[in-house]
Formats: structure tokens, sequence, C-alpha cells
């Protein structure tokens, strides 16, 4: 089995990294024999998105389990969708956190641990952002639609010049809402659609 753990260093004694997308290191451990590869977090000090990077570099590398403590919506539906498991409560060094997981130690989480983060969301920005409104609090909707990056940010930029108007009815929103949720729910097929094609390669 590899389990990936966020860490602060390159190495099997190095800290445990609570963060995810904005770690400085992955360490993959294969459980079996400890043996373990050191790969630098390139989407450390990226302006947006850096939790679906990572989880991207993490589904590509084969990876079973995650151990980390701060789970954005969109990076745990990266993984989650890929079949991986992400795994909290670890602390102390990597190689006490994979000891902890093979022992049963550390639990499984069916969900992202933290909400979307402010940095992250540079790559919506305030476009979506002011198109969903209420339906940030809708939850799914939004955590998986700003996987999307680019595609998302585009969307809603011809929606702005609306915001001034009169308010909308109840009906009017709730089509407009409908509409983006169709969206949303398209462009996840095309993740999971490049999830595939990327595990079969």
């Amino acid at each position: 089995m590899k389990i990936c753990v966020t860490a602060a260093a390159g190495d099997l004694n190095a800290q445990v990294d609570p963060r995810f997308g904005r770690c400085q290191y992955f360490v993959i451990v294969d459980s079996d024999t400890m043996a373990f590869e050191a790969m630098a977090n390139d989407a450390m000090n990226a302006p947006g998105g850096a939790g679906v990077q990572a989880a991207q570099a993490m589904v590509n590398k084969g990876v079973n389990v995650v151990i980390s403590e701060n789970m954005g919506p969109n990076a745990f539906q990266v993984l989650s969708t890929a079949g991986v498991k992400v795994a909290t409560g670890a602390y102390g060094t990597v190689k006490e956190a994979v000891e902890m997981y093979k022992s049963g130690k550390l639990s499984e989480t069916g969900t992202s641990t933290v909400a979307a983060h402010a940095g992250m969301g540079a790559g919506m920005g305030t476009g979506s952002g002011m198109s969903m409104g209420g339906g940030r609090g809708g939850g799914g909707g939004r955590g998986m639609g700003r996987g999307m990056g680019l595609g998302m940010q585009q969307q809603p930029m011809p929606q702005q010049p609306q915001a001034p108007q009169a308010p909308r009815t109840k009906e009017e929103e709730l089509e407009q809402l409908s509409n983006m949720a169709s969206k949303l729910e398209k462009e996840m097929e095309e993740v999971k659609k490049r999830i595939e094609a990327l595990k079969k390669r």
C-alpha cells in the first residue's frame, strides 16, 4: 500500500505538516517495506487551486491513502473520486504517522476537513463568488465546482452586470441556481473522465 504523508521535509523523520495543498513535501511510503519517495509540493505557491493540483499529483502517483489534517473540499473530491482514502489525526514524524495508520489509530474521513480556503479561491475570483450567492450554502456544488479552475472562472462573468438590477423573483433565482448546478455537474463529469483517463495511462 502506498501511503502519502504531508510533511515539512523530505524524509521519514520529518514532522507531519497539517496542510495538504500548501504542505512543503509529500513523503510517499510503502507500508510493507517502509521504503519512501519524497516529492516537493510544486503546488505550494500556486495562486489558486493548490489542493486540486496536489490531489491530482497524488492520484497520478498511485497513492492509496493520504494522511493530512487540512483537506479542502475540491482536493477531497479529486482524491475520493479516484478511490484514494484520506486519514486524519496524525502527529509527530512521517514514520510515526504511517505506523499510526497501520495500527488503526487514525480515522478515515468521508468529507473535507476544512472549508474552502481564501487563497485557493483565487481561481474562481469574484465572478463565481458573486453569482453563486446563496448557492455557497449548498455545499457540494461549490466544493466540486471550484476544482474546475479556469472553466468556472469564465462562466459567471457575463452575469456580473445583472447584480445591481432589481431583486430577482424566487422563480428566476431558482432557475439560475438550477442552471449553475447543471453546469457544475457537467464539469464534474469531465473531471472524473480526466481522472479515469490518467489512471489508465
